[in-house]
Order: structure tokens, then sequence, then C-alpha cells
């Protein structure tokens, strides 16, 4: 068993994600836990996603990872352990919903463990998200062509990776945005929507409506001071 933080395209995978892409990833579950007020207690929920794939195996081993993550000064030994864990592993955080979360991976052989951690009182402290290993990396292999917009004679007008988002202006010039994830090379959810990418593209023209990316802000470019000899 190895631990380690997790890339910035595994950390979507640290969430409930939609039927389509549970059955793409091989999501099994996930335990959602915390460490009480006093940060040394340890009460979790388990959570079915795909139970067909809940074997026996499977359910065994999940028992040993834990137990293993929760061994002395293990990341999920109490919430004062989880905290010293991530600040040795400072690569691990990323900006949560509204705090910074620590993410993790621990491979087995046929099993993938995703955990977020948030060593915070007063609040579930992680969530661990069971996956077939195989299944999780060829669905972030294939997700790495990113997802493709097209016009309706299949022509490309452009790609966004899997997790971005775009803007969608009506025919009367309302605009809204909406984040897309890559299903497979035809298919994308946009906002909570399944769509073949011929049927979005159709979709648009038939009611007047464009799309574009949405870029993402640059900061401003700092004008470099003037040597005394230049001015």
């Amino acid at each position: 068993m190895e631990i380690r933080p997790l890339t910035s395209e595994e950390q979507k995978y640290t969430y409930s994600q939609s039927m389509q892409l549970e059955g793409q990833t091989g999501c099994i579950g996930h335990l959602r836990g915390d460490f009480a007020d006093s940060g040394y207690g340890f009460y979790a929920t388990w959570f079915d996603h795909r139970a067909q794939w809940k074997t026996d195996e499977f359910k065994a081993e999940l028992d040993d990872v834990i137990n293993a993550l929760r061994e002395d000064k293990g990341l999920l030994h109490n919430r004062y352990d989880m905290s010293a864990f991530a600040k040795r592993s400072p690569e691990s955080a990323f900006k949560g919903n509204y705090c910074t979360e620590f993410c993790f991976r621990v491979d087995t052989e046929k099993y993938a463990y995703l955990l977020r951690c948030n060593p915070i009182r007063g609040d579930y402290n992680f969530y661990c998200y069971c996956y077939v290993r195989e299944w999780l990396d060829r669905h972030m292999a294939n997700a790495e062509k990113d997802i493709r917009f097209i016009d309706p004679h299949y022509q490309e007008k452009f790609r966004i990776p899997d997790g971005g988002k775009i803007i969608v202006t009506t025919a009367w010039g309302e605009k809204s945005e909406r984040t897309c994830r890559y299903i497979d090379e035809y298919h994308t959810e946009i906002g909570s929507n399944l769509y073949h990418i011929c049927e979005f593209a159709e979709f648009m023209e038939r009611n007047g409506a464009t799309c574009e990316p949405k870029r993402e802000e640059q900061p401003p470019q700092k004008t470099p001071k003037k040597k005394d000899h230049e001015r």
C-alpha cells in the first residue's frame, strides 16, 4: 500500500459524481468520517454508489486500508495527526468549497482510495472515495483528450479540459456558466445534463444560442521598473 498526494485531475474524484461518471470510473462507494469534538474519536458512515462491486474481497481490503491509516501518526489516527500529516505534504493542499483541504491517494493491486481531508473541528474530517483502480485510471487517461465542442456538421470549434467551463449565450443575450465533464469521446456532461456532442451542437443551433470556453482571468502584468539610465 502506498499513499501520495493527489494530482489536480484526481482531486475531482473526491466528490460524488453522476451515475455516468460513477459507472465509467468504477466508483464503489465512499466513507465519510469525523474525529468527534475531542479530535480523538472515530465515527464513520459508508455510502454505496455501485453496490454490485462491493465484494467481500473489497470490504476486507477497505478495513485493512482504514486500519493502516489509523495507526499512530497516520493520516486517520486523530485530527491532530491528520493536521501534522498534511503539513508534511504541502503539495496535497487544494482549495475546497470553503476551506483548504488535503487530498491523498492510496493504491492497492485492484483498488484506489481517494481521500479528501479537512482537519477542522465541528466538520466532517474526511471522505474516502473507493474505485476499481483500473477503471479509474483508464477513464482519467481518456479524459486527457479533453472535451470536444463541434458544430452540427461535426466541425470542431474548440476543446476544454475535463472539469472546464463554457459560457452559453442565449438568443436574447443572457449568459450562463456551465461546468463540463468528460464521459467519453462523443459524450459530455454540461451542467447536470448528459449530451452527445452533436446533440448539443444541434440544440444550440436550434435555439439560436452560442457557447464559448470560459477564459481564466490572468493576473495583470507588472510593468518592469525602468533603470536610472533609461529614465
